[in-house]
């Protein structure tokens, strides 16, 4: 058997090679093909890469450099798959292996979604990412994190609907920089929206049951956030059995709390729809 290369079968009875390459001390498996002389060049174009000239210096020009030198080595090694030549080369770079398609710089690092799609990072995540694949679909970026879909903006305290402009921000402009810098959190609460009128700035609560219904406008997020939750405790109470995220109120003390609640106004429209339902 060719060196790299482990026979195996399918529960079919197919038989396919597995390829695996030793470099640093580490065993990387580089996938597998059932052409065996497909899985002899898998093997060979790692091999070659791991001592390639061309390639042995770190770059030293940043982000670009990073993506281009990435580029360049997979048009040169075109039967590797990109998330291992992204973990190859950052071991040969900088003395660690990643299973997952990260590339390490000073004080942040790169998550490859594709070779020309990147995601930027602070260092305090990469424990988290090295440990959870990044998915992205329709948009949405998430991971998979004890059998449930989580959202990567949820860990910015941004929630699971939040809406861009509305709810965050990304303060340079990129979508791709998730550091934490960079990532401004405008609305940290369910059923609250800004309003700025020439200036005048008032927060209104509103609640999705059937459309959206008014729930009325409040003098700060705060407030609006607790009619938010007012308005799910009378939808409940009127036997409605969605599952609302309510809102919780940071530094606040049950007391206040309670007296904050208990004294909001809910508008009229939207308990005189209650009121119908419950007939």
């Amino acid at each position: 058997m060719a060196r790299g290369l482990f026979q195996t079968k399918k529960k079919d009875g197919t038989v396919y090679y597995r390829v695996n390459i030793s470099f640093k001390g580490h065993h990387i498996s580089l996938g597998s093909s059932e052409d065996k002389s497909r899985a002899s060049r898998i093997y060979e174009q790692a091999r070659v890469l791991t001592v390639d000239e061309e390639f042995s210096e770190k770059p030293a020009g940043g982000i670009v450099s990073v993506t281009e030198r990435i580029g360049r080595i997979l048009v040169k090694y075109d039967e590797l798959n990109f998330e291992k030549v992204v973990s190859i080369t950052n071991l040969r770079d900088n003395g660690i292996y990643i299973g997952n398609p990260i590339y390490l710089l000073e004080g942040f690092f790169l998550y490859f979604l594709k070779p020309s799609e990147v995601l930027k990072f602070d260092r305090d995540d990469l424990f988290y990412y090295s440990n959870h694949r990044i998915m992205k679909r329709g948009g949405r970026l998430f991971v998979n994190d004890f059998g449930m879909q989580v959202s990567v903006l949820a860990r910015y305290g941004v929630r699971g609907h939040g809406v861009k402009g509305v709810d965050f921000v990304f303060s340079n402009g990129d979508e791709t920089d998730l550091r934490y810098e960079n990532i401004q959190i405008i609305n940290p609460y369910n059923g609250v929206f800004k309003e700025d009128d020439s200036g005048k700035v008032s927060f209104t609560a509103k609640i999705h049951i059937d459309g959206y219904w008014l729930l009325g406008s409040y003098p700060d997020a705060v407030t609006a956030a607790i009619a938010y939750n007012k308005a799910v405790d009378m939808a409940h109470a009127a036997g409605i059995k969605k599952d609302y995220s309510q809102n919780y109120i940071e530094d606040m003390s049950g007391k206040n709390y309670a007296a904050i609640y208990s004294e909001l106004n809910i508008s009229k429209k939207y308990r005189n729809y209650l009121r119908e339902i419950m007939k």
